[in-house]
């Protein structure tokens, strides 16, 4: 019986196909996806390489972020020490909060997800490689430069939230800010790359037969959070962007005395700072839910009620981030609503905890490393999520603001609901990468000393705050009852430490990093990442039927390794991976992979110089990075749309599929759609930012100019939205191997042109009606609002002119082309993104 896409599911029947492959095919695999050797290593983009460097570089940037913990604590172990000055003080309270959240916490659950996730879904590769190698390399050297700021004396000390106006320039005048406002702006574009990498590879490169009601838990989990990524991140992004506008060019966002307001800053950033803890929390929970499956012996009990708690833990964490601003006097059905959105939240992962008790008690427990780190995960994570909802509370909440107690619920939940969870990911999914398996005496030590650190150092907190200590304070009095607290708490840091050390130590002498011949899958898990692996992945790519389908077929990894299954061989020469459908994961076409390239390491090194000339206003070096990155990017990007002479492969069982084809179902479509929505929540909280300040200080807004202007401007990106589509006519119109001539990039140029007319009309029209984007918050935002979508022109002329130099070398080839579609769709987005900035600040609120 045929599906809704067409697949003949009776195909299915024949697999696994038993009679024996042809000698070669493992050769040839290994020959067409090896890694380069020696410094070329660098240029590698196999998931296996570029995952474990991930999570290597955030699990450097923890042990850091930790070092200067301690730092903080020496500091507070006695009242009125003198071991850091306050300046110093400062920075190590901003870097270790900031490397923490933005250097650690998500890069490190992002990193996992590139490592584990093509093996569990039994892909290739996720579906844009270099796109994984350029967020690392922009994460990495962005980070260590930005780390390297605290040994010149240039680290940020407004704290890792960054308020203004203490932030502003009058308060803060050096560049320290802008350190943390730049930086950290381009590692948030590093990890919306990696979101992107994400979703399509969860929703596009699973194995056939793997239907989302058959998909791990952790691949759920990566999805939701990719997704909330996309959602939440645009918003700091924006927010880091105004805040140093106004710091380098006097624009008002976030003045009163001018029509800006210090508490937009705190809007922006706090809808994206309290998703990011459940963003944070949700990939750990996804970890805790497969390995609780397998420390039990049996399958996870709800499987579809953690989805929906996954989801519904999503959904509910935006309507959550004011709670941050009890204190701020918002009004009361403001803060009940938030109040309510808060305690709310805890329901779905109340949901996620029972279902991994009931699955420990309904199961055989085997007490391994993992084991321990998962149930001490589930202990202190529910300490935390306690008093998360206490925090919830407004009344509570104001008792207890920016006290001792915030900090102790904060790290109660991320200590134990991310990082337990990540060291007994480490220990269960160490066989994966190394030789040998860590050892289980020195883990189980490893885990006490962190569980009784943690609660050592933590637990004293919530008394120092009920007894009034504030928190980001670099010393207290002697005699107010701190004192023995304080030393406790500093003491639980160094246990904490001590079992951190003492896990580094079983690293150097157990890890041997590997890529095959690896230690395997000690704890008997039941899902494909333990299927027989090279760096191509798996050997052939399985048909699955089950949710744990290891246990269910036992002859699968034999049956795999022997290549009865999808895809043995290289139908091309290449490096491929099969797309499947978004739902029932049906084989739909062939993507060809890209290799090594030393280009995507060149644009994250020059995309990392062009942010930190800005903070140091080097701005010619700026200028010439950014193009470098930017000619880089489009280097990478030349072959992947190589012409291709084969139209369709066969990949086992007698199946056929296209190969490379454009349009909905295509994988880049799902990427520039994602890309797209990343870019349209950046304008969306743009214009929240716009209306916001009108309903603070209207009394400084001005008239807009007239609605003629508006309809005219309205009118050009009309046509700028028509003849990108006409482009994509015209090449359809022709048939495949004639050359369709200049028509198409031409049509493509004149809806850039057009998108670049529309935009002068409009700054050009709110100048001659007197807006000064130094005068008023409805100029700032008004003109930040032109200046993004300045930013969109200016991508889609470098599109269209990437697109001409293509058609002039004869790769412009009907009838579809990937790189038109991609170009025609970006301009047609551009054009209703255009009109949408245009015409509200113009229509309402008006005058």
């Amino acid at each position: 019986m045929k599906s809704e896409t067409g697949f003949d599911h009776a195909l299915y029947d024949l697999f696994p196909v038993r009679e024996p492959r042809p000698e070669g095919e493992v050769e040839e695999l290994n020959r067409i996806w090896a890694a380069p050797r020696g410094w070329g290593l660098m240029t590698v983009v196999n998931n296996n390489y570029i995952g474990f460097f991930y999570v290597a570089a955030a699990f450097l940037f923890f042990l850091l972020a930790g070092i200067l913990a301690l730092g903080m604590r020496i500091q507070l172990a006695a009242p009125l020490q003198e071991f850091l000055p306050q300046g110093t003080y400062n920075q190590f309270f901003t870097m270790h909060g900031t490397i923490m959240m933005f250097l650690f916490a998500v890069p490190a659950v992002e990193a996992i997800g590139i490592l584990l996730l093509p093996q569990m879904l039994a892909a290739r590769d996720l579906p844009f490689p270099r796109l994984s190698a350029y967020a690392f390399w922009a994460y990495l050297v962005g980070g260590l430069f930005f780390f390297a700021s605290l040994f010149v004396g240039l680290a940020p000390d407004g704290g890792w939230f960054m308020y203004p106006p203490l932030t502003s320039i009058t308060y803060s005048p050096g560049i320290n800010t802008d350190f943390w406002l730049l930086g950290i702006g381009f590692i948030e574009i590093s990890a919306i790359a990696g979101a992107v990498e994400i979703i399509v590879g969860v929703l596009r490169t699973r194995a056939p037969g793997m239907t989302l009601d058959r998909m791990p838990m952790f691949a759920w989990a990566m999805l939701v959070f990719a997704v909330m990524i996309v959602i939440a991140f645009p918003s700091v992004i924006l927010g880091t962007l105004l805040l140093e506008i106004e710091r380098a060019f006097n624009w008002p966002f976030f003045d009163p005395t001018r029509g800006g307001d210090p508490l937009l800053w705190q809007h922006l950033f706090w809808f994206f700072g309290h998703p990011e803890v459940y963003i944070i929390f949700l990939p750990a929970a996804g970890l805790m839910s497969m390995m609780v499956a397998t420390v039990a012996r049996t399958p996870l009990v709800g499987y579809r009620l953690n989805v929906l708690a996954l989801v519904a833990t999503g959904f509910i964490s935006f309507g959550v981030w004011a709670h941050h601003m009890f204190a701020t006097d918002m009004p009361r059905v403001s803060a009940g609503y938030f109040s309510a959105a808060s305690m709310a939240v805890s329901l779905p992962a109340g949901i996620q905890v029972f279902c991994w008790i009931a699955t420990l008690a309904s199961g055989k427990i085997r007490w391994s490393t993992p084991a321990l780190f998962v149930v001490g995960s589930i202990v202190l994570f529910t300490m935390g999520g306690l008093t998360g909802v206490m925090l919830g509370m407004v009344p509570f909440n104001w008792q207890v603001h920016d006290t001792y107690f915030i900090v102790a619920h904060l790290h109660y939940v991320l200590l134990g609901g991310m990082v337990f969870p990540m060291f007994a990911a480490f220990y269960y999914w160490n066989g994966m990468t190394s030789r040998n398996p860590l050892s289980e005496r020195l883990g189980k030590w490893v885990f006490w000393l962190m569980f009784t650190g943690l609660n050592v150092t933590f637990l004293p907190m919530h008394l120092t705050g009920f007894m009034g200590m504030p928190r980001r304070v670099y010393t207290y009095l002697p005699d107010r009852g701190l004192d023995v607290l304080n030393l406790t708490s500093t003491v639980g840091a160094f246990i904490l430490a001590a079992g951190i050390a003492l896990f580094l130590i079983d690293l150097a002498r157990n890890f041997r990093f590997t890529t095959e011949h690896d230690a395997g899958n000690i704890y008997g898990g039941g899902t494909l990442e333990w299927l027989p692996t090279g760096l191509y992945s798996t050997r052939s790519i399985p048909l699955v039927r089950s949710r744990e389908p290891l246990w269910d077929d036992p002859r699968m990894c034999e049956d795999v390794a022997e290549g009865r299954y999808f895809l043995p061989n290289s139908a091309t020469g290449l490096r491929e991976t099969i797309i499947t459908s978004p739902v029932n994961a049906e084989p739909q076409y062939l993507q060809l992979m890209p290799g090594p390239s030393p280009f995507p390491v060149a644009a994250a090194i020059f995309t990392a110089f062009f942010f930190l000339s800005l903070t140091i206003q080097a701005y010619s070096f700026a200028v010439f990075s950014g193009i470098v990155a930017t000619l880089c990017v489009l280097r990478w990007l030349w072959e992947t749309d190589r012409p291709i002479h084969i139209t369709e492969a066969e990949i086992g069982g007698g199946i056929t599929i296209p190969i490379a084809i454009t349009g909905p179902t295509s994988h880049g479509w799902w990427a520039l759609n994602t890309m797209m929505a990343v870019i349209g929540m950046i304008a969306l909280m743009g214009l929240f930012s716009h209306l916001y300040l009108y309903g603070i200080h209207p009394e400084v807004w001005i008239a807009p100019p007239g609605l003629a202007q508006t309809a005219g401007i309205a009118g050009v990106l009309a046509l700028a939205f028509l003849s990108a589509l006409a482009s994509r006519r015209v090449l359809a119109g022709h048939d495949a191997g004639t050359f369709p001539g200049q028509g198409p990039w031409l049509l493509t140029v004149l809806g850039a042109g057009l998108l670049a007319g529309a935009l002068y009309w409009d700054v050009t029209g709110w100048q001659a009606a007197g807006l000064s984007p130094a005068a008023s918050g409805q100029g700032a935002t008004v003109f930040a609002l032109l200046a993004f979508q300045g930013c969109l022109v200016a991508v889609a002329i470098i599109m269209a002119g990437y697109l001409g130099y293509r058609s002039g070398r004869g790769l412009l080839t009907p009838p579809a082309n990937v790189t038109l579609d991609v170009v025609v769709r970006f301009i047609g987005f551009a054009s209703l993104q255009g009109a949408v900035i245009s015409l509200l600040p113009r229509i309402f609120p008006g005058g």
